[in-house]
């Protein structure tokens, strides 16, 4: 029986005060159509349970880790058939140091001018002059916080990034980039 003031799907049954449990729905459940893109569709992807991963994250952009783990990006990347790059940058402190790691963790060639403009020719250019590309799953780990490497610093590494992910989305290519910070 409801009490005033207590809406009538929160009644208590008489006798559940011992028991602690609480009646939320005393009708029939309403019977729902089976909606018609799910009828058919399969839950696991065919590649992988990883791939779902993917799924969940736009194909073309940077965004901060947050819940992901590396090992995870990896092999959703691996399922895909995508590149797969991956820079720790904990030991660096300078805008210098950091295109340096980048440089070696992603084999850039040793003619890379070690500058925004020749990170974004890597990214872009240089790798599409190298054939069709299946993807790419990028990880920046640990950019610093530092004085010499500052807020707009980060930020202008990420326009490259950015600007990398707009190049490759003209071109139809997978390009997700996942950042943390120190």
């Amino acid at each position: 029986m409801a009490r005033p003031g207590r809406a009538a799907h929160r009644v208590r049954r008489q006798g559940a005060e011992d028991s602690g449990r609480l009646l939320l729905h005393a009708g029939p459940l309403r019977e729902l159509p089976p909606h018609r893109a799910m009828s058919s569709a399969r839950i696991e992807s065919p590649k992988g349970p990883s791939t779902m991963l993917m799924q969940t994250v736009r194909p073309n952009i940077v965004q901060a880790i947050r819940a992901f783990r590396v090992d995870d990006l990896m092999s959703a990347a691996q399922d895909l058939g995508h590149h797969f790059l991956y820079a720790n940058l904990s030991g660096t402190t300078t805008k210098q140091e950091v295109l340096e790691t980048i440089a070696k963790a992603f084999l850039f060639p040793a003619h890379f001018g070690k500058n925004l403009d020749a990170l974004h020719d890597c990214m872009t250019d240089l790798v599409n002059k190298s054939g069709t590309q299946p993807g790419f799953v990028v990880v920046l780990e640990q950019l610093p916080d530092s004085a010499k490497f500052d807020r707009e610093a980060r930020e202008q590494l990420l326009d490259v990034f950015r600007d990398a992910a707009d190049f490759w989305a003209e071109r139809k290519i997978p390009f997700r980039c996942f950042y943390s910070f120190q």
